[in-house]
């Protein structure tokens, strides 16, 4: 596991419990993936302080796991998705940072679905203690919470929602399950792909994609959204279906 600088740790945040470690780990939608998500795509509303039950509608929560002051890294790819989806909902100047949960956050709103997207302003290995916090605040459940984070067992531009189950590795989704006391999260998974040669892992997954990942980057972080939008009104409707797709 990598030692962050201490340069980049000052970066990851200032909120209480934000010290830990960078946390490295371990199909795609065509066109009719895109246009499903551009009908999604809804208005946006201020994020207000609520309190109480029933606090949102049906969509639940939308987490970017990353280490918050490492944008741009591979492992970060989740936060990059949700900058992804909040300028698809319009919402994209209505992050606000919220202590309560130690994270930034904003409200969308997909076809008549509210949805709370948040990122964590800590480092990869407590994520999880941000998602707790916000899914307390805004009284959600485990199975409410979509948890979006990098695969190094999927190639870049494979993408795949998996409903619940084990960490397979990854720390921050490790985070989520200790701190929710549950692994039912649906996750989407981005993939990064594996590092060749003599590169190791941790050095893989903290890095910026390459020139030519990022060419395809745009595109990747498009079919995810696509994905998730599309899984989160299907489960609405509803329509279940178990396992890991794609």
């Amino acid at each position: 596991m990598a030692a962050l600088p201490v340069s980049k740790m000052a970066a990851a945040g200032r909120c209480r419990a934000a010290s830990g470690s960078a946390g490295v780990t371990s199909r795609g939608r065509g066109a009719g993936g895109t246009m499903l998500a551009a009908r999604l795509a809804g208005r946006a509303r201020p994020l207000v302080s609520r309190a109480g039950p029933a606090l949102l509608t049906p969509g639940g929560q939308v987490a970017g796991l990353g280490n918050y002051g490492l944008r741009g890294t591979r492992h970060s790819v989740g936060m990059a998705v949700l900058d992804r989806l909040a300028r698809q909902l319009a919402v994209a100047e209505g992050w606000r940072s919220d202590r309560r949960c130690c994270a930034d956050v904003a409200l969308a709103t997909a076809h008549g679905l509210e949805l709370l997207l948040l990122k964590p302003r800590r480092l990869m290995n407590l994520n999880g203690l941000s998602i707790a916090s916000a899914a307390e605040i805004y009284n959600l459940r485990p199975e409410d919470i979509y948890l979006v984070h990098d695969d190094l067992d999927k190639a870049l531009g494979k993408v795949a929602i998996k409903l619940g189950g084990s960490a397979r590795g990854h720390n921050g989704v490790r985070s989520c399950i200790s701190a929710l006391h549950s692994n039912e999260m649906p996750r989407v998974r981005v993939g990064i792909g594996r590092p060749e040669g003599e590169v190791t892992v941790s050095s893989y997954v903290l890095a910026p994609f390459s020139t030519g990942e990022q060419e395809r980057l745009e595109q990747v972080l498009a079919q995810a959204v696509a994905c998730l939008l599309e899984h989160v009104l299907q489960r609405r409707v509803p329509m279940g279906e178990p396992g890991d797709r794609g």
